[in-house]
C-alpha cells in the first residue's frame, strides 16, 4: 500500500495545476480519493472530522450487497442448470464440479451487467466532472452495483446501458449530483426499462437465462418449464389457496424463498444473503434501522389489514405476511433503497413515517394492482417524492412544540 501511495504521489503534480495532464485534475483527484483517505485541509466554517469519509461510507454499502451479488449469481446458474433437466442432487456442495459450473454459468452472465453499470454510469460522471471543473463524487459506486442487481438477467447489456445513462443524467446530474437527488437512481433505471422496454422486464420468459454462455450451460428445456417469479403466480392466481411452482413445476416452499432458489431480479431472491448484508450495513451504521424496519411494520400492517377485509377472489390479499415479506423485492428495496440516506427522511421520527408509508403503500400496489405486482419500486419512489415534505412537517412540529413549552415558561 505505501508503495501504491508513493506512486500516486509522484505522479500528482501531472494532474495539478501547472501540470501536462492537469486539464484531467477531477478525474485524477475521483481515482485517488478512492484508493485513499483525503488528507485535505478543511477551507472554512467548523468541520467535524471521522475516520470514515464519504467514499468509504459507499464502499461498505457494496460490500453488504456482495453476498446478495455472489448468491444472485450461484442462482442465476441453477435456475439454468434447473430448466434445462442438468442439475444433480449434490449441486450445493462447493466440492463438486456441477457446483462451480452453476456458479461460473451465473458469472459470465452477471459480471457484464455490473461491469456495463459502471462504465456507464462512472464514465458520465467522469464527464460531467470534467465540464463543471469539480471532482467526482462516490454516490454512483452504490447505484452502480444497485442496478445489476435489480433487473431480470435476460435483460440486454445495451438496454442496461440506454437506462443507466438514462438515470444518471436525468435523475441525478439534472438536479445537481450527489446528494441532490430527490429521486433513487438505480429505481429510476428499473421504472425507465419497465416503461420502455416492458417484454424484458416482466413476464414468465426473463427470470431465467436459457441460452450458453462461452460454452457453459445450454441444452433444451424441459417439457414442465415456466420461468413466472413465486410473485408472478401469486398475482395470476384467483381464491385463498396458492401452490407456488419452481421453473419445472415442483413444488416451491417457503424456505425455498428465504434461500432463494426462485427466479427472480438478479440480487432479489434470498432473504438470508439480504440479511446479512443489513446486519453488515447497521453494524456500521450506514443505514437508518429505524427506516429498515418501519418498511416491514408498515407492510405487515398493510397486509394484515387486507387479510382481514381482502376480497375472497384476490390471492394477494389473502398471502400470509411472511409470504409477502420474502417475495419479490421487498427485503431487497427495505434493506439497500428505502435507507438511502440521500433521497430517504433525515429527521429521526420522519424516518419510521417514510419507512412505514414504503411498506404500505407497497403491498397495496401488489394487491390492487395486479398488472404489476411489484409494488416495490414504485412505493420508494413515490414516497421519495414526499420526503421533503415528511422532514418539514416534523421540523415545524418541533419548533411550535418548543415555542408553546418557552411561551409557558415565560408566562410561568
Amino acid at each position: 500500500m505505501k508503495a501504491l501511495r508513493k506512486f500516486v504521489d509522484k505522479i500528482k503534480p501531472t494532474f495539478t495545476e501547472g501540470g501536462k495532464l492537469s486539464m484531467f485534475e477531477s478525474v485524477f483527484d475521483g481515482f485517488e480519493t478512492f484508493l485513499f483517505v483525503p488528507n485535505k485541509t478543511s477551507k472554512s466554517g467548523t468541520h467535524i472530522h471521522d475516520t470514515v469519509d464519504s467514499k468509504r461510507m459507499m464502499s461498505m454499502v457494496v460490500i453488504a450487497m456482495v453476498p446478495a451479488l455472489l448468491f444472485g449469481m450461484f442462482n442465476v446458474g441453477y435456475q439454468h442448470f434447473l430448466a434445462t433437466g442438468q442439475l444433480v442432487a449434490d449441486f450445493w456442495n462447493p466440492q463438486t464440479a456441477q457446483f462451480w459450473s452453476l456458479f461460473l454459468y451465473g458469472v459470465a452472465l452477471v459480471l457484464p451487467k455490473v461491469i456495463v453499470s459502471y462504465l456507464v454510469g462512472l464514465g458520465i460522471e467522469f464527464v460531467v466532472a470534467q465540464w463543471k471543473k469539480d471532482e467526482i463524487h462516490e454516490g454512483f459506486l452504490v447505484s452502480g452495483m444497485l442496478i445489476p442487481l435489480i433487473v431480470p438477467v435476460d435483460l440486454p447489456l445495451w438496454m442496461l446501458a440506454v437506462a443507466t445513462a438514462f438515470a444518471v443524467i436525468f435523475a441525478k446530474e439534472v438536479f445537481g449530483g450527489t446528494g441532490m437527488n430527490i429521486f433513487n437512481v438505480a429505481l429510476v433505471t428499473r421504472a425507465f426499462l419497465f416503461f420502455a422496454y416492458p417484454s424484458k422486464m416482466s413476464g414468465d420468459s426473463v427470470w431465467v437465462g436459457t441460452n450458453d454462455v462461452f460454452g457453459m450451460g445450454g441444452g433444451q428445456l424441459v417439457d414442465t418449464f415456466s420461468g413466472a417469479t413465486p410473485l408472478g403466480q401469486a398475482a395470476v392466481a384467483s381464491g385463498k389457496d396458492i401452490v407456488i411452482h419452481n421453473v419445472v413445476g415442483g413444488a416451491t416452499s417457503w424456505w425455498d424463498m428465504v434461500v432463494g432458489l426462485i427466479p427472480g431480479s438478479i440480487g432479489e431472491t434470498s432473504v438470508i444473503a439480504i440479511a446479512i448484508g443489513a446486519i453488515i450495513l447497521l453494524v456500521t451504521r450506514v443505514a437508518s434501522w429505524k427506516t429498515m424496519l418501519s418498511v416491514f411494520v408498515g407492510g405487515v400492517a398493510t397486509v394484515l389489514l387486507f387479510n382481514a377485509f381482502g376480497s375472497e377472489t384476490n390471492t394477494m390479499a389473502h398471502l400470509p405476511w411472511y409470504y409477502h415479506l420474502v417475495l419479490g423485492g421487498f427485503c431487497f428495496g427495505a434493506v439497500f433503497m428505502a435507507t438511502d440516506p440521500v433521497t430517504s427522511a433525515r429527521t429521526e421520527t420522519g424516518k419510521y413515517i417514510f419507512g412505514f408509508l414504503i411498506g404500505a403503500m407497497a403491498i397495496i400496489i401488489r394487491v390492487l394492482n395486479p398488472g404489476y405486482p411489484e409494488g416495490m419500486m414504485l412505493a420508494i419512489l413515490l414516497i421519495n417524492i414526499f420526503a421533503p415534505l415528511i422532514d418539514y412537517f416534523i421540523v415545524q412540529a418541533n419548533i411550535s412544540k418548543r415555542l408553546k413549552r418557552a411561551t409557558k415558561s415565560i408566562n410561568a
